[in-house]
């Protein structure tokens, strides 16, 4: 597989990228469903740590295998390599129909319903507007979403540390912190492990960087930084803005709620107060929505190279910019915004995902034992970390088809979808692309060598 690169990005954009995937719809909206089954302190602290901890260990596993095969196209790219073509395949599959378009749907669906009471508006058609001009400011270069992605970023971050802040120095009048040992009995329970799903919703997006290593500079070096240092950076906010959170409001308000951020922005800024750090929050969700349409296309930019079901995506503008791929998956968050359930989707979408990235992680003892590189990066704890991340993994998956098997099926029904389409697309042969000789003299070809 060829990709053929004109711009590069620094470590400092990749963590970004990173950065803003993570941080977005889950953490200000799951915290209400998880209220709804547990409310000890402890017990969702104790989610928020465990979600930190799966998705370092992930972190560490994926920057292992982005810098062994440092192409974009994540999950799709590493599994077609390493395991089957059909495997890779439908890890796209899913990316391309939930993976990247239902978390853009859902955020946009929050923005929405942030925004909509204050200016008057439809809360879809202000999401719908939302994704048609993000997808617009990516549609040009390399550069320019960098530029747009960074500031974006910068700004959610200082929001999310003004939200901390405030809320852990600020008296709590409102608040109902439970210390007690209730967390012992809570753990144990079935529904402790579907809320963990909508923990590691939310933390979705620690592997963002690896979905582009083919456009960033030193991969070998930078990726792993961009992966890790910003699944810490993210963590150490999660757990410190759940806590400011429940410091600030109590359970009964936010059990339940999607909008829990506005919830407790009230009970700290008072009324209009909270009007404008909704605004703000709003904001905090345009980056992610950002960080997700530039990220996603490059999958099925990905397979487009490979199979001639989605031929039509390949062509790139001048600037080697997807444009199609972006307008593509675009469409595909459109129409879940108009179809789709909140917590449908978001449970959906987490079952799914967490079992790619379970069997890309467990792709590394096929790598160790194929690939004889020096200049990667080597995980730290291999295979203890491996290990401990998929067996996470098989317990969150096995937990979900229990307690919610209409959601458990509906993700073994895309699968079934996705291999059909498989069957009936043709896997194009190297070169067989027309576009390739006229890009070939305007960018870098970055190659895989066993391709």
């Amino acid at each position: 597989m060829n990709y053929w690169i004109k711009e590069k990005i620094g470590w400092k954009s990749a963590a970004a990228i990173v950065i803003a995937n993570m941080v977005g719809t889950g953490v200000l909206t799951t915290l209400g469903f998880q209220l709804a089954v547990v409310q000890n302190t402890w017990s969702i602290l104790f989610l928020w740590i465990g979600g930190a901890l799966i998705s370092l260990l992930g972190a560490f596993s994926y920057a292992e295998v982005g810098t062994h095969l440092p192409e974009s196209g994540g999950e799709y790219h590493f599994l077609s390599r390493t395991l089957h073509p059909v495997i890779g395949y439908l890890s796209g599959w899913v990316s391309m129909t939930v993976g990247f378009a239902a978390p853009i749907a859902l955020a946009a669906i929050a923005m929405g319903a942030y925004l909509g009471d204050s200016l008057h508006i439809p809360s879809n058609w202000i999401a719908v507007g939302t994704i048609l001009v993000v997808s617009l400011m990516h549609s040009f270069s390399l550069k320019k979403s960098s530029r747009f992605q960074d500031v974006l970023t910068l700004f959610k971050v200082g929001l999310l540390l003004l939200l901390v802040v405030v809320g852990l120095t600020r008296s709590g009048a409102h608040g109902t912190l439970d210390w007690s040992a209730q967390w012992q009995i809570d753990v144990w329970q079935p529904s402790y492990a579907v809320a963990l799903i909508f923990v590691t919703y939310a933390y979705s997006g620690w592997n963002a960087a690896a979905y582009i290593v083919g456009e960033i500079e030193q991969p070998e070096k930078n990726l792993p930084i961009a992966l890790i240092g910003g699944t810490i950076i993210v963590s150490l906010l999660y757990v410190l803005l759940q806590l400011a959170l429940l410091h600030q409001a109590p359970v009964e308000a936010m059990r339940g709620r999607v909008e829990v951020g506005q919830v407790a922005a009230e009970y700290m800024f008072g009324d209009q107060g909270g009007r404008w750090v909704s605004g703000l929050i709003s904001f905090l969700l345009l980056s992610s929505i950002s960080a997700m349409i530039w990220v996603g296309p490059r999958i099925s930019r990905a397979m487009a190279v490979d199979y001639s079901l989605w031929q039509f995506l390949e062509k790139d503008n001048r600037h080697g910019v997807p444009v199609r791929a972006i307008w593509f998956q675009s469409a595909i968050s459109l129409g879940l915004i108009l179809t789709g359930s909140f917590e449908q989707v978001l449970l959906y979408s987490g079952f799914v995902l967490q079992l790619f990235t379970a069997i890309t992680v467990g792709s590394i003892f096929i790598l160790r034992k194929r690939e004889n590189q020096k200049e990667v990066f080597h995980s730290p704890g291999y295979p203890w970390v491996q290990i401990a991340y998929i067996g996470i993994s098989i317990w969150i998956i096995v937990f979900t088809i229990s307690d919610k098997p209409m959601a458990s099926l509906i993700g073994f029904g895309n699968l079934g979808l996705g291999l059909l389409t498989w069957v009936f697309s043709k896997q194009r042969q190297p070169g067989d692309t027309s576009s390739a000789p006229e890009k070939a003299e305007q960018y870098q070809c970055v190659s895989n060598p066993k391709t």
